[in-house]
């Protein structure tokens, strides 16, 4: 593979997640994060927002970041103009390909749009700035007119430029070969931008990868409008792991980093999400908990302190008297096997009631309830 690029997208397609509004702080507090752990590259978010925006993003440009910022704009020369206004060295320009988009904003007036990309191109590229493209929704658009498109941004200034998934309808198998063409016709890299709506967004932007595109766009927690994105967390570590290509990034700090997203974005974390999620090391099946115990690769696919984590062991109707057993004897207590056996009963029956597993306190209040019960038939 190529020499991948992260390109993190919370502060802006994140922010556009239904319900979610980052404040100044955060917005810092996200963007100091995501450069911290080595992230190559931030869209910041829309400067031609307005005030609060530009504020943002100008007290982000003044950090001096080692990552690459970014400004999302439309091709309309204003909101290249509130770019240069936040400080911004480097723009992506945003462009409708599809029948239906530029029907909707375009009435349907192609050359139109192109004409508005090649102004807004030059514009920036006259001004000194770094120009990316985005075919917003590149997924549905005449592939014909989406190479033409790309071709021409290309002729016209841009150094790179965005496949879109704009609302998730892809397969990973589909999207490679889409890439891959794109790829295949353009000298300037091509970068892969998914959403989740079927559940495939990292699936698809790690074909992107495959066919090419060497730039991704991630958000953390996976947080984005509707679905969400292609997560960050998810991406680094389906790169890091299963692709054996380090992005250098400081994955220990992925979970640290999700907590700070969710606290901002007012989102709790799935406990089954991948990665980042609170069950993603935690074993309650017997089976599983003894493999664990035996060698923690039968049932981990990397160490849980690869991604800030520490294993949890958790009792519960699911567990085995394997785990029972381990845990008594960590806090100094031992049973028979007879004594085991009524206190997993226990557990189950408890577990079941509650509809959890039970904490480390609860189980050694059955324990001690079953020694008690042990000495006095004794």
């Amino acid at each position: 593979m190529n020499q991948i690029l992260i390109n993190d997208t919370t502060l802006r397609d994140g922010e556009q997640a239904a319900g979610v509004a980052f404040n100044l702080q955060e917005k810092v507090a996200i963007a100091q994060f995501l450069d911290a752990i080595g992230v190559h590259e931030i869209e910041v978010g829309i400067p031609a927002m307005g005030e609060q925006e530009t504020r943002a993003i100008s007290a982000i440009h003044n950090l001096d970041l080692q990552a690459k910022l970014l400004g999302w704009n439309r091709a309309v020369i204003s909101d290249i103009k509130a770019s240069i206004a936040c400080g911004l060295k480097r723009v992506h320009i945003s462009v409708p390909v599809s029948g239906i988009q530029i029907t909707a904003k375009f009435q349907g007036q192609w050359r139109v749009t192109l004409q508005q990309l090649r102004d807004s191109i030059s514009f920036a590229v006259d001004k000194g700035l770094w120009v990316a493209v985005g075919g917003e929704d590149s997924s549905r658009s005449d592939e014909s007119f989406l190479l033409d498109v790309a071709n021409y941004a290309q002729e016209w200034g841009a150094s790179r430029f965005r496949f879109c998934d704009t609302v998730g309808v892809l397969d990973p198998f589909t999207t490679y070969v889409k890439v891959r063409r794109l790829v295949t016709a353009l000298l300037i890299p091509v970068e892969i931008h998914t959403h989740n709506d079927f559940g495939l967004a990292t699936a698809n932007a790690l074909a992107g990868i495959k066919a090419g595109a060497t730039s991704a766009n991630t958000t953390v927690n996976g947080l984005g409008e509707r679905a969400g994105n292609a997560a960050l967390e998810e991406v680094v570590m389906s790169l890091k792991r299963i692709y054996g290509v380090n992005l250098g990034i400081d994955t220990p700090r992925l979970l640290e980093l999700s907590r700070l997203v969710a606290r901002a974005s007012g989102s709790t974390v799935p406990p089954w999400k991948a990665i980042v999620g609170e069950n993603t090391f935690a074993h309650e099946a017997g089976i599983h908990a003894h493999g664990v115990l035996q060698n923690p690769s039968t049932y981990e696919p990397f160490a849980p302190e690869e991604v800030g984590w520490e294993r949890r062991l958790v009792v519960g109707k699911h567990s085995g008297r394997h785990l029972v057993s381990n845990v008594l004897q960590q806090h100094g207590i031992f049973l028979n096997s007879e004594e085991t056996k009524s206190v997993l009963e226990a557990v189950r029956q408890e577990s079941v009631e509650k509809k959890r597993s039970l904490t480390v306190q609860e189980l050694l209040n059955l324990a001690k309830e079953q020694q008690r019960y042990s000495h006095a038939i004794g």
